[in-house]
């Protein structure tokens, strides 16, 4: 396996790979997605250079990036990964983002992550925009 330096993220002692790896091009936001086991390929290719630090959202594909991470991670220890997504975008217009921070929809959303993810637990769990309609102290209790 390869090295990446590693580093801490915030003052909770999770520690990540210097270098992550956003998992959002694969499954096309903005451009095609690769092929199911060619982004399975690229994530275990990652890995095993040192990269253990993945970044996904239950926005992109909708919901398929992080179906194609669980998938990727199935093969790889856990405890030698660190995975974050994020919750909040609803819907993107044109020239709008919908948003929803609500403490109800924020629990629904890590759920559903869980399920998609295929884990326990996730490591970084963060808010994709903010909803300036919902006091911020009350998305992130849903967090707890």
């Amino acid at each position: 396996m390869g090295h990446v330096p590693r580093v801490k993220l915030g003052s909770q002692g999770l520690e990540v790979s210097k270098l992550g790896f956003g998992c959002m091009g694969l499954t096309g936001v903005y451009n095609d997605p690769v092929p199911e086991e060619v982004g399975i390929s690229i994530i275990k290719y990652a890995f095993n250079k040192g990269i253990t630090f993945f970044d996904t959202s239950d926005f992109y594909g909708p919901h398929t990036n992080e179906l194609l991470v669980g998938k990727a991670i199935k093969e790889i220890p856990r405890d030698k990964i660190q995975i974050a997504t994020k919750f909040g975008i609803v819907k993107m217009e044109p020239n709008n983002v919908i948003v929803n921070g609500r403490p109800e929809y924020v629990r629904s959303c890590c759920e559903g992550s869980l399920q998609r993810l295929g884990v326990d637990y996730i490591d970084l769990y963060y808010q994709h925009r903010i909803d300036t309609t919902v006091p911020i102290e009350d998305t992130v209790s849903a967090t707890d």
